[in-house]
C-alpha cells in the first residue's frame, strides 16, 4: 500500500477530521480569493484589494458549517446558502463565499436521491442567482452572477455522479456477497443431503445386523441346554454380526466427521448422578442453587437420564445469564410412577432473555423432551422469576418392550 493510499484510509476512518480539513482548505481558498480584484480601470485585469469585514465573517461562518456537512447536510446547505445570499447582495467587489454553498450542495446531492438533488439544486441556483441579479450591486449580466449558476450546477452534478457510482459499487458488492452466500448455502445443503443419505444407509446396515443378532441370540437361548454345539454356533454368528455392525458404524461415522471436530469423549454421558457436581459448578460461579433429588435412587434409561441432566444444565445457565445478579435457583427431580418430573425455579427480577426472543436454549430443551414423548412447560412465575418444568416418561419409545427402535 502506497503512502497516498494509507493517508486516504486514515482520513476515511476519521470523517470528522477529513471534514475539518476540507473546511480549513475552503476557508484558505476563499480568503485568498477575497484579496483578488477581478476588474481594473482599463477593462478586465487582476489586482489586490482588502476584503470587507462582513465578507470575512461570512466566509468563516460558512467554513465552520462545513465541518458538520456529513451529519446534517441540508442544515449546512441552508447556513452556507444564507451566507452566500448575504454576500451576493452586499459584497462589492464580491468575495467567493458561494464556495461553501457549492460544497454543501455537493454533499446533499451525494447523500440523497436524485429527485431531492434536482429540487434542492434548482432551488439553490434560483435563489442565489436571482438575488444576485435583482438585489445585488452588480449588473444582472455580470460574470459573477453567471458564475453562480455554473458553480451550483457543477456541485449538484458532481454529487449526483458520486452517489450513482457509490450505488453501483454497493450493488456489485451485494451481488457478489449474495452469490458467495448462495454458493456456501448450496455446499452446506449438499453436505447435509449427503450426510442424511449416509445416515439412512447406516440405519439400514445397523438395523440388519441388530436384527440378525436378535435372531441368533434367541436361537442360542433356545438350544443352550439340549444342543450346546448349535448354541455355540449361534453365538459365533452373534459375535460376527456385532463386529460387522461396529465396523460399519465406525466407517460411516468417520465419513461424517469433519476436520476440526472434537474427538469422541471417552467418559460416559452425564446423568442425574452428577447433579450435585453440576450444582456445585454454578455455586462456584456465584449462583446459589438448592437441589432436591427424590427419585428413590432408581436407575433411569440412558436417554431419560441424559435429557434430564441437559435440561437442568440449560435452565441453570439461563438463570445465571438472564435472571439478575441476586437470583437464586431451586432444582427438584421427583419420580412419580412411570414419570420423572424435573423442575427448575428462580426468583430473578430480570426478564429471561431466552424467552424474550425464543432462544435456542429453550428450543433445545423442547426438542429433547419431545423426542422422549414428554412435555415441557416454561414461563414466568407469579411474583417474579421463571419456571422450567419437564415431565419425562421412564419408558420411552426406544425402551418400551415390543416396540421398534
Amino acid at each position: 500500500m502506497s503512502r497516498l493510499q494509507r493517508a486516504r484510509c486514515r482520513l476515511t476512518a476519521h470523517p470528522f477530521a477529513l471534514d475539518t480539513a476540507i473546511a480549513a482548505g475552503a476557508l484558505v481558498c476563499m480568503v485568498i480569493g477575497s484579496f483578488v480584484a477581478p476588474e481594473g480601470e482599463h477593462g478586465v485585469s487582476w489586482g489586490v484589494r482588502t476584503p470587507d469585514p462582513l465578507s470575512l465573517v461570512l466566509m468563516t461562518l460558512g467554513a465552520a458549517a462545513l465541518v458538520f456537512r456529513r451529519s446534517t447536510p441540508k442544515a449546512v446547505l441552508a447556513v452556507t446558502g444564507t451566507a452566500s445570499l448575504v454576500e451576493s447582495v452586499t459584497g462589492v467587489p464580491r468575495a467567493p463565499v458561494a464556495m461553501c454553498a457549492v460544497i454543501a450542495l455537493y454533499t446533499v446531492a451525494a447523500t440523497t436521491d436524485r429527485a431531492t438533488t434536482w429540487r434542492v439544486g434548482l432551488l439553490t441556483m434560483t435563489v442565489l442567482t436571482g438575488a444576485a441579479m435583482l438585489a445585488g450591486p452588480l449588473p444582472w449580466y455580470a460574470q459573477e452572477n453567471l458564475a453562480i449558476i455554473a458553480w451550483t450546477g457543477t456541485g449538484a452534478t458532481a454529487g449526483d455522479a458520486v452517489r450513482s457510482r457509490r450505488a453501483v459499487v454497493r450493488a456489485i458488492r451485494e451481488r457478489a456477497d449474495r452469490a458467495e452466500r448462495t454458493r456456501e448455502e448450496e455446499a452446506r445443503r449438499r453436505v447435509a443431503e449427503e450426510r442424511l443419505r449416509i445416515a439412512r444407509d447406516l440405519h439400514d446396515v445397523v438395523a440388519h445386523h441388530i436384527a440378525l443378532v436378535n435372531v441368533q441370540a434367541g436361537v442360542a437361548a433356545h438350544v443352550m441346554d439340549k444342543r450346546p454345539d448349535q448354541a455355540k454356533e449361534a453365538l459365533a454368528h452373534v459375535r460376527e454380526a456385532s463386529r460387522s455392525a461396529l465396523n460399519e458404524l465406525r466407517a460411516t461415522v468417520g465419513l461424517l466427521r469433519q476436520t476440526g471436530d472434537p474427538k469422541a469423549p471417552t467418559e460416559p454421558a452425564p446423568g442425574l448422578s452428577r447433579l450435585d457436581e453440576l450444582a456445585g459448578t454454578f455455586r462456584n460461579a456465584g449462583l446459589p442453587v438448592e437441589v432436591a433429588h427424590a427419585d428413590q435412587g432408581e436407575e433411569l434409561p440412558a436417554a431419560v437420564d441424559l435429557a434430564a441432566y441437559r435440561i437442568i444444565q440449560e435452565a441453570l445457565t439461563n438463570v445465571q445469564k438472564h435472571a439478575g445478579p441476586d437470583a437464586r435457583a431451586e432444582v427438584s427431580v421427583v419420580r412419580v410412577g412411570p414419570l420423572v418430573e424435573v423442575t427448575v425455579l428462580d426468583d430473578g427480577t430480570a426478564v429471561n432473555g431466552a424467552t424474550a426472543g425464543g432462544g435456542h436454549g429453550l428450543l433445545g430443551m423442547r426438542e429433547r423432551v419431545t423426542a422422549l414423548g414428554g412435555s415441557l412447560t416454561t414461563g414466568p412465575r407469579y411474583g417474579g422469576g421463571f419456571r422450567v418444568h419437564a415431565i419425562l416418561p421412564v419408558k420411552t419409545r426406544t425402551t418400551a418392550t415390543g416396540e421398534p427402535a
